[in-house]
């Protein structure tokens, strides 16, 4: 028979698959023998036949009833027992930390007869009360689905009634009459009773946890973070203890480093006479960690002894939550703690350096999306205008956007392509859609362990929290600071560094980071501390990475800077993008040409101003390789617009002017030469073998560019990639026809022009055939962009506004197979080509020159197949670097 269920004492943080991440390590902090209320979990396996069943395992209640029978005897006390009722609280835990999961039930186990009995054992008739309201409110709004909202007006309207600022003040009487309101409007609302039976509480609440997992806040969350659907989620069971008894009692959130910044020390909240839900939700203004010394010396030295252990245990910063129970402290949960892309460079890197984990193993904590996120630009504070609101800097950053109030409209402003900062008093997981499309998050309560503020550095979003000062009226949808009304859709700046809000947009300067990639040098002794961080992880970046990182540069100056950036090489040059301005021109006569003569005037205009671009190229690139395409896209793209030239000629026929004579061949060029799906026509291979000349003149400047560079004394390095290639055949022509323009320019120069030619891998034929291709080719670079729209028969720039994010949405796909590399389709041909490719020539080079060669996913994918090298924008060569060293070092490979 399946166990389902698992006390904290038989578990352990390598069990986190079964248990989830919450049961697996209040089990191992059981274990370490910390101070850790009695309990159990439910397995996600439980969840799983939930899931696919509609039911919960035959046998899940008998097993729960076991486990809650041991607790009972180990408290002494029954749950439900209406002179001293044992009180359990439920929690989901699925293996990822997961906002959009159900939410926590406290006090499950009172009832209007237990209420009473805790009333007498506790000796606090309020906290009985305060305890009970609770729990109904928050088994209404999760378990029995109301909206929670209802019980928050409901009580507003009670404190109002009172005159009191908030439930705190509420006496016995008023909690009394919340309770009975809110059953009333459960009734009203449900059809259906509060329940008073303590184990169907429980049941319920078990069985919400398991279909939270399918909700659409979850979903949301799970896309995003690109999270298995079938893992399922666990169910922890726990002894309830109080923070609520009084001032000698109290919840708080710790962190064993600042979960922004990364420095060392205790960091977190706390709030007196309170449960660790009112902590998390920022409903009330909780107290810097370090009072605490002062309200409770002795529950404050044992917490920093306990923080200390569980850093040293897991050698990572831990993220705590609390609870004092009448001067008696009690550990609630730890988890390896979510951090800022800052916190997350500076902690790995002061970690190695205090022995507490490896450089290669500092080097597995952070990657390229907190790199990216460090590369982002941020306010110049010279020119900023002044500051209306101040809060808790919870998640840094710089955002600019127009201030919403709402979840809703968050994200209906977001999908027409609006900037938005989510403006509340306090977040719930019911803004996390909101969340999601927002720049900013902002709070007029909470602190660094708020809901807001957990979940935005989780995502990388910017947050400022307890911003005190602001007045944020949701119905009238202004907030009000400073004497100021600041309506919906004005434009407000967050700096969630600093935890400043300003009016307007404020103009945004280069991050140091960025400052230091483009220095090209190491960080000096001015350098932030970040900064070095930054510096010693790539270096260990690069040191561990097999893969090479060159970058796609179409001009000198891009050359320049990505060889900066660290690029070893261009993996991608496109000589398309130097026939545009000017020389457009040029290539209209050279397709306007009516014989051999005029073409080849044409081209001969071209071939200095191309042998130029590669010599410029070639010398900002000087020893490093330099991959250069030949033309690529079909050559209407070079002329004017069909409709506008037709225009253009129909308006003229229609005032009777006579015609202009370049106008109408014009349209008689783009009339011949239009074609339905361009992106499968006349481009590529195909261009370079139907139109005369063309590649010859490309090779010749490409040539003519290494014998400038070789006589200046420079080291050019010059590659040949022809296009589109689909047969063998093709790339032998064109193969054939370069190496006779070379040693032409070899005999005329007198030096040896050496360029090896290769081709791209962009058709599924040509990967089917790679075997045969390689005979013929030097290198082959996998084209991944037009690889993954003819594998999947898309075309990118009609599908990705069309349907992808329905599908997206559907699940059809966890991410867009043009962002992240489709391993299953595209990534089996990428396979199969450097298998074939490889057996035929064992020194065939193979890279990829893609945008996946700059996405983090992909670039471990493509180190796993055995490239040589990923190409990728020159900001993006940081990212692709740092990734290719975490690739290695995940499979103990190093460079060598």
């Amino acid at each position: 028979m399946t166990d389902y269920v698992y006390d904290f004492a038989r578990g352990g943080r390598g069990m986190a698959e079964l248990l989830g991440n919450k049961g697996a390590n209040l089990a191992e902090m059981t274990r370490l023998g910390l101070p850790v209320p009695r309990g159990f979990t439910i397995t996600t396996e439980a969840c799983r036949v939930f899931l696919s069943s509609g039911e919960p395992p035959p046998e899940l209640e008998r097993q729960i009833a076991e486990h809650v029978s041991a607790l009972e005897r180990a408290a002494g006390k029954r749950l439900g027992q209406a002179d001293d009722p044992l009180l359990l609280s439920v929690r989901s835990g699925a293996r990822v930390s997961m906002p959009g999961m159900m939410e926590t039930i406290l006090d499950i186990g009172l009832n209007d007869y237990s209420v009473l009995g805790l009333a007498k054992s506790s000796e606090r008739e309020r906290f009985a009360w305060d305890s009970y309201r609770r729990l109904v409110q928050m088994f209404g709004g999760t378990v029995m689905g109301l909206d929670n909202s209802l019980f928050e007006e409901t009580l507003t309207r009670i404190e109002e009634q009172h005159h009191v600022p908030d439930d705190s003040r509420l006496d016995v009487c008023d909690l009394i009459r919340t309770v009975e309101s809110f059953k009333d409007l459960i009734a009203e609302r449900s059809g259906l009773e509060f329940p008073q039976s303590p184990a169907e509480q429980l049941r319920q609440a078990v069985l919400a946890v398991f279909a939270s997992w399918n909700g659409e806040r979850a979903r949301l969350y799970r896309r995003r973070e690109r999270i298995p659907d079938d893992l399922g989620t666990a169910v922890t069971v726990q002894t309830m203890v109080f923070g609520n008894l009084g001032r000698d009692s109290g919840s708080g959130v710790a962190f064993t480093r600042d979960p922004a910044t990364g420095r060392t020390g205790v960091y977190g909240d706390y709030l007196p006479s309170a449960q660790g839900e009112d902590v998390v939700s920022g409903v009330r203004n909780a107290v810097p960690l370090q009072e605490l010394a002062a309200l409770d010396p002795t529950s404050f030295g044992r917490l920093q002894e306990y923080l200390a252990r569980l850093e040293s245990h897991y050698h990572d910063l831990c993220d705590v939550e609390f609870t004092i129970e009448r001067g008696r402290l009690w550990m609630l949960q730890t988890r390896v703690g979510k951090r800022t892309a800052r916190a997350a460079f500076t902690i790995a890197s002061d970690m190695a350096d205090e022995g507490l984990i490896t450089h290669r193993q500092a080097l597995s904590r952070v990657d390229g999306e907190q790199l990216t996120r460090l590369m982002f630009p941020r306010f110049d504070a010279a020119g900023t205008a002044d500051v209306v609101a101040r809060g808790v800097p919870a998640s840094p950053g710089a955002a600019v956007g127009a201030v919403v109030f709402d979840s809703a409209e968050a994200v209906r402003r977001a999908d027409a392509g609006e900037k938005v900062v989510l403006v509340r008093n306090e977040t719930t997981a019911d803004d996390l859609p909101g969340m999601i499309a927002a720049e900013a998050v902002l709070t007029t309560r909470g602190g660094k362990t708020s809901h807001a503020a957990v979940v935005a550095r989780g995502m990388g979003k910017v947050c400022v929290c307890g911003a005190e000062d602001m007045i944020v009226d949701v119905r009238a949808r202004c907030l009000v600071v400073d004497g100021l009304t600041v309506g919906e859709g004005s434009v407000v700046s967050v700096d969630g560094s600093e935890g400043s809000v300003r009016l307007g947009a404020v103009p945004l300067v280069e991050s140091q980071v960025v400052r230091y990639f483009d220095s090209g040098a190491p960080p000096d002794a001015a350098a932030q501390d970040l900064v070095r961080h930054v510096h010693r992880l790539m270096q260990q970046a690069d040191a561990a990475r097999r893969l090479e990182v060159r970058a796609n540069a179409d001009t000198p100056q891009d050359a320049a800077r990505a060889r900066r950036f660290g690029a070893e090489g261009i993996g991608l040059c496109r000589t398309e993008h130097m026939f545009l301005g000017d020389r457009r021109r040029l290539v209209e006569d050279m397709i306007l040409a009516e014989g051999d003569a005029e073409r080849d005037a044409a081209l001969a205009a071209l071939l200095p101003l191309q042998r130029a671009d590669f010599t410029g190229i070639l010398e900002a690139m000087d020893e490093l390789p330099v991959t250069i395409r030949l033309l690529d896209p079909p050559l209407h793209e070079f002329l004017p617009d069909r409709t506008d030239l037709a225009v253009r000629v129909a308006r003229r026929d229609a005032v009777g002017d006579p015609p202009d004579e370049h106008d109408s061949a014009l349209l008689a060029a783009v009339s011949r030469m239009h074609e339905r799906n361009p992106m499968l026509g006349l481009r590529g291979v195909r261009l370079g073998l139907v139109v005369p000349g063309l590649f010859a003149m490309q090779v010749r400047a490409i040539a003519e560019a290494v014998v400038e560079r070789l006589r200046a004394g420079g080291t050019p390095r010059a590659e040949i990639m022809v296009p589109l290639v689909d047969t063998v055949e093709e790339l032998r022509l064109v193969r054939e026809e370069a190496e006779r323009v070379l040693a032409a320019v070899s005999e005329e120069a007198g030096v040896v022009v050496a360029c090896p030619v290769g081709t791209m891998i962009e058709l599924p034929r040509a990967a089917l055939t790679a075997g045969r291709i390689a005979r013929e080719a030097a290198f082959f670079s996998f084209g991944t962009n037009d690889l993954t729209q003819t594998t999947w028969g898309f075309s990118r720039d009609d599908v990705e506004a069309a349907f992808f994010s329905a599908y997206l949405q559907k699940g059809v796909f966890p991410a867009s197979p043009f962002e992240t590399v489709d391993r299953e389709g595209v990534g089996r041909l990428v396979r199969i080509a450097v298998t074939e490719g490889r057996a035929v020539r064992p020194e065939l080079e193979l890279g990829v020159c893609g945008e996946h060669g700059g996405d983090p996913a992909s670039v471990h994918f493509f180190h796993e197949v055995g490239l040589d090298y990923v190409s990728c924008s020159p900001f993006r060569v940081p990212i692709a670097r740092l990734e290719a060293g975490r690739a290695a070092v995940s499979e103990g490979v190093t460079a060598g």
